[in-house]
């Protein structure tokens, strides 16, 4: 096993031996870096989302998200029902989720988001493609979860500095301190993650933390919940975290790639077999959605996990 993830080549997705490095990475890290990506809203998003973080707390607060509206700026959220050190600010599709808001202290933000939101979607699609080969099945195949309609979304994350750092040895959360992020696995099937040049990402291998500094001209990408139940256990859903930062100042922007709310998944039938049969029953994304989102945001409940879907 390599000693970090590999670098792949979004030019070379569909080749052979790409592939293959995809497939490697998808096993044994669940996370890899993207170059050649293609996300050219890169710059204009970052100097848009630093003007609107940086605003007075009364603007950022005229879009603030609520329980019955997800979309827009929050500043507690929780995660293992552990506060975070960070402030979002979520942009995702009208619907079921709420309305997107768009802040009027920086006019630029909502055009800089959609450009990246479509340039996000359509290259998710492409890895999709690329991991759907892997597992046997055809690429369209596990595109229809996301078609007509997905529950993807954007968010920008803001990371204060903070004098109270904290970074368990192992899989809890902190006594004393904070982390940026406390330690989850993604709920959808991708994340596409832009970060600037400040570390922090730390995804939990082989029983201890490792760091995924920024590799410049490159995106990271990691698998989803989603991902790890339709591989039946071949790929994984890396466990990740966010250090927290003394000294500066750290931003990125995931773009969470979900199938939409009514889609039920379970394991394919290319990777089930007698010697190896389905780990899962179905879970309805929706649900299981709702229910991590009732520990992010109030507290409300234990923050789900598939292993509470695995069969026996």
């Amino acid at each position: 096993m390599s000693n970090k993830p590999p670098v792949l080549s979004r030019h070379q997705l569909g080749e052979p031996e790409t592939l293959a490095r995809l497939d490697r990475a998808c096993r044994e890290w669940g996370v890899f870096y993207l170059a050649d990506h293609g996300l050219d809203q890169r710059d204009a998003l970052f100097a848009q989302a630093s003007a609107f973080f940086n605003e007075a707390p009364a603007h950022k607060n005229q879009v603030r998200r609520s329980e019955h509206n997800a979309w827009g700026f929050f500043d507690e959220e929780l995660t293992k029902n552990t506060r975070d050190w960070k402030e979002i600010f979520d942009v995702g599709p009208e619907g079921v989720y709420g309305v997107p808001q768009w802040p009027a202290c920086t006019p630029g933000l909502q055009q800089a988001c959609e450009s990246h939101f479509a340039d996000c979607h359509s290259l998710s699609i492409e890895l999709l493609n690329a991991v759907s080969e892997n597992l046997g099945v055809e690429g369209s195949t596990l595109a229809h979860a996301f078609e007509p309609d997905h529950s993807s979304f954007l968010r920008l994350n803001y990371f204060p500095t903070c004098n109270d750092n904290a970074a368990p040895s192992g899989l809890n959360v902190p006594d004393d301190g904070y982390l940026g992020v406390n330690h989850h696995t993604d709920a959808g099937a991708l994340t596409l993650l832009l970060t600037d040049d400040v570390p922090g990402l730390e995804v939990y291998v082989r029983g201890q933390w490792h760091s995924l500094p920024p590799v410049a001209g490159a995106l990271i990408v990691n698998l989803g919940d989603v991902v790890q139940v339709w591989s039946n256990d071949r790929y994984v859903a890396p466990i990740h975290r966010v250090r927290s930062q003394s000294n500066r100042v750290r931003m990125s922007m995931p773009f969470f790639f979900n199938p939409a709310a009514s889609v039920d998944y379970a394991p394919l039938a290319s990777v089930v077999s007698a010697a190896n049969p389905a780990r899962y029953r179905a879970i309805n994304f929706g649900e299981f959605r709702q229910l991590r989102a009732a520990g992010d945001y109030a507290d409300g409940g234990e923050e789900v996990q598939i292993d509470q879907y695995r069969v026996g």
